[in-house]
């Protein structure tokens, strides 16, 4: 092969490479220029994702596109603004919120609803429910739902608190009588209690009861009678009296423990005596002389013969009687309380007539035979709470007896 053959199959190879690099340089500039293009065609579209913004470039045609191309699957209780179906718009905003489940806890029963939502208040409002003012929501309406998605509602309902002697209307949400207490904050005293127990479900229209209860002291000074002491004396005609000495009362001061519930005084309990004075007896002169007719009197009568006739005894009429004034009142054997039986073993139940009398045995001891002004004579066989001091209780057949009797300060002489 010739020079001049080898340089024109040179030129002709460095022709063909030339030619081949500006077929590949016009390649990639028309694959640049495409890309170029197609990318330029995208439209640019912001993207609201539960909280999150996203920038894109899109050639998808609608929103439901655009979503897809960005891997979110939409749900049938999302929300999505503009609809999935709207053309997609150069600058177009697309809001995407995603649905949750939220369970709504009320009255022990329960419902879950999907919603978009996030504040308690809107997630209510949406879900159609309305609370009344005594109403309470856990969380609160002002936050927003935890990653556990419940609410719990206690809807409130009205009762009666009665505390001491105070009645009042209360609307409360609380399940018992102890949560009640404690979220009303209401205080007890050791003494004081709840007319129910604490663990009891409360309901619509339920009454929780206080007893407000305390202890006081009272002293009070009290008179005691003083006894009767009579002695014969014969320097006095027989049916004639003389007061020696004029009696005086006794003084016993008393310290009571009183309990009162809501106010009103229960019961009383002595728990310690004084006497300040000590009473003193009457002493009353009794005449015992019988008076004898004169054998020169013109108009003496035969019983004045026959008594001047006859002896008199020193000795008669000389035994001492305690006689005193009480007041008195009057009892059945079926009174509140009664059993029927008397202190000393009477069954006034079995004998209705029977006169017994309730004695304080400090002043009139058991077993002793009286009379009482207006009674007759009885026994002294029964004792009572209320029978103190210089204070009496008379047994009668029926209540319209003890009733017609009502009180009476009485003459009340102790034979024995």
């Amino acid at each position: 092969m010739t020079k001049r053959t080898m340089g024109n199959q040179f030129f002709q190879s460095l022709r063909i490479q030339k030619i081949a690099a500006g077929v590949a340089m016009l390649a990639i500039f028309v694959t640049v220029l495409s890309l170029v293009v197609f990318e330029g065609t995208k439209k640019n579209v912001t993207l609201e994702a539960d909280g999150k913004t996203v920038e894109l470039k899109t050639h998808a045609k609608t929103v439901e596109d655009a979503l897809a191309q960005r891997d979110i699957e939409i749900g049938s209780h999302d929300t999505v603004s503009p609809s999935v179906k709207t053309s997609i718009e150069d600058g177009m905003t697309i809001d995407w919120k995603q649905a949750n489940p939220v369970a709504i806890n009320m009255n022990n029963d329960s419902t879950t609803i999907w919603t978009t939502k996030a504040a308690v208040k809107d997630i209510l409002t949406e879900a159609g429910i309305e609370l009344a003012e005594h109403d309470s929501v856990e969380p609160s309406l002002d936050s927003k739902i935890d990653e556990q998605g419940e609410i719990t509602i206690n809807k409130a309902f009205q009762i009666t608190l009665k505390d001491g002697k105070k009645s009042t209307k209360v609307w409360s949400t609380s399940t018992t009588v102890a949560d009640f207490l404690k979220n009303e904050n209401i205080q007890l005293s050791e003494l004081d209690r709840i007319e129910s127990d604490k663990e009891q479900l409360l309901l619509p229209k339920s009454i929780v009861s206080i007893v407000r209860v305390e202890k006081v002291s009272d002293v009070v000074e009290e008179t005691t009678n003083f006894d009767v002491k009579k002695r014969a004396d014969d320097s006095l005609l027989k049916g004639h009296e003389k007061v020696v000495r004029e009696g005086e009362q006794g003084k016993v001061r008393k310290r009571f423990e009183i309990v009162k519930e809501n106010g009103k005084e229960v019961s009383r309990k002595l728990v310690a005596q004084h006497v300040v004075a000590h009473p003193k007896a009457k002493v009353v002169s009794v005449g015992s002389k019988v008076a004898l007719a004169s054998t020169t009197t013109a108009f003496a009568s035969p019983v004045a013969s026959a008594a001047k006739k006859t002896s008199v005894s020193r000795g008669a009429g000389s035994k001492s009687v305690k006689e005193m004034y009480m007041n008195a009142t009057a009892y059945t054997a079926h009174c509140t309380g009664c059993s029927g039986v008397t202190a000393t073993g009477i069954n006034l139940s079995a004998n209705p007539n029977l006169k017994v009398i309730a004695v304080d045995p400090s002043v009139i001891p058991l077993g002793s035979k009286v009379w009482v002004e207006g009674y007759g004579y009885a026994i002294a066989g029964d004792t009572g709470g209320a029978i103190k001091g210089n204070r009496i209780d008379l047994h009668v057949p029926n209540d319209g007896v003890a009733k017609q009797f009502g009180r009476r300060r009485v003459k009340v002489k102790v034979l024995n």
